[in-house]
């Protein structure tokens, strides 16, 4: 029933939806039960009180023997017996007289009652023949009562349960309503900005680029070095918005990259953001390792994970990017993520620090670029202290 529904929602509906049937079922699951045991109670307390009038019957014609037995004493000692019960005898304090079941615990509480498969029977004779202040009947229950109420109880729980859970669908659609449509608004609003940034982005980095820097005193030059800055971040920014919106479109075209070359590409190009934040930034490469991947989408795996690395950093920090034969991995000296977070980095608008700037999805495209490529990625942090992504194959 959920099947085609799910597969559009995002992680954290996701989330939501299994938290919550997760919590439906168990109530549905818990209100059966309950309304099972008092109709299973309910038929019990019938099925007594059918069985009570005929083991009443029983039970005076055994006080008649008690009596008749209590008077001829002398003559005979031989307990009366009947073929259509068990039965025993008690005193005033409870204790055993005399009993064609065995020792048996009996609740003196109660006038009829059901257990281990046995109806018990107390009546108190008026007289206490041979001593007896209380008569206990014992009788085989007729299972065939306990039969029907579990034919009952299966047939009418699963028809209850199935039309509970389309109620819980029904509900959770509307329940969910309020999140689907505060996140289609935000993709809208996502798509609209994208088609609105991309000629002036482009226009910007144009002119920039067009600029002689060397002409330019140094009080100009540096105007123009934080205009490049920001055109730089708002171009990266409408890449991954633009990636974002348009995945499902993209066509792959896989080739041999050369990691190396292509990490030392993109520190260069993420130089300025560094040197505005005073940066380290060192490589380390071991064998040369070529993947065989979409270059556009490799870079821009790398490109988020460079900007994480500059954007959560302290001044002065450092970013050491290492290449290995099937890894490389960056990890920065910046704000570090709450272990209770980690798991969250990869959901759609997720941010581990709501006071730097962004709309979270940097590693939610690294995410699906992986998934992919069957790439695995995997963060270790240590808050306030350093982050550390790894890609490997």
């Amino acid at each position: 029933m959920l099947k085609s529904w799910d597969t559009n929602l995002l992680s954290r509906e996701k989330q939501t939806l299994r938290s919550f049937f997760l919590l439906y079922t168990v109530f549905t699951i818990t209100l059966l039960s309950i309304l099972g045991a008092i109709y299973y109670n309910f038929q019990k307390d019938l099925m007594l009180q059918k069985n009570r009038l005929q083991l009443s019957y029983l039970a005076n014609e055994q006080v008649l023997r008690l009596k008749a037995l209590h008077v001829n004493f002398d003559k005979d000692r031989t307990y009366p017996r009947d073929k259509r019960f068990k039965s025993a005898i008690y005193d005033s304090s409870k204790k055993q007289i005399f009993s064609t079941f065995g020792k048996k615990h009996i609740d003196f509480n109660e006038v009829i009652y059901m257990e281990d498969s046995k109806i018990y029977l107390i009546k108190e004779p008026e007289s206490y023949y041979l001593g007896t202040k209380y008569l206990v009947l014992e009788v085989p229950s007729n299972n065939a009562w306990l039969s029907k109420v579990y034919k009952t109880l299966a047939l009418y729980g699963v028809a209850i349960f199935l039309l509970m859970m389309v109620f819980g669908y029904f509900l959770l659609k509307l329940l969910l309503r309020p999140m689907r449509e505060a996140i289609e608004l935000l993709d809208r609003f996502i798509k609209d900005t994208t088609h609105e940034l991309n000629t002036p982005v482009n226009a910007i980095m144009s002119n920039i680029e067009m600029i002689d820097k060397n002409t330019l005193d140094d009080k100009l030059a540096k105007k123009i070095k934080r205009i490049d800055i920001g055109a730089r971040t708002v171009s990266n920014l409408y890449q991954d918005l633009t990636y974002l919106t348009l995945a499902h479109k993209i066509v792959s075209k896989d080739e041999n990259v050369d990691l190396e070359e292509l990490l030392k590409e993109r520190i260069e190009y993420f130089s300025l953001f560094c040197e505005s934040k005073k940066l380290r930034v060192r490589l380390t490469c071991g064998a040369k390792t070529t993947l065989h991947i979409d270059r556009k989408k490799i870079t821009k795996v790398v490109d988020n994970l460079l900007s994480n690395a500059v954007k959560y950093n302290k001044v002065k920090g450092s970013i050491d990017i290492k290449l290995g034969k099937n890894y490389f991995e960056v990890k920065d000296s910046g704000r570090g993520i709450e272990k209770a977070k980690i798991s969250e980095m990869f959901d759609r608008y997720a941010r581990a620090d709501e006071s730097v700037g962004g709309f979270g999805i940097g590693l939610s495209i690294v995410s699906m670029i992986a998934s992919e490529y069957a790439l695995h990625v995997e963060i270790n942090s240590e808050f306030k202290k350093w982050t550390k992504v790894k890609i490997w194959w």
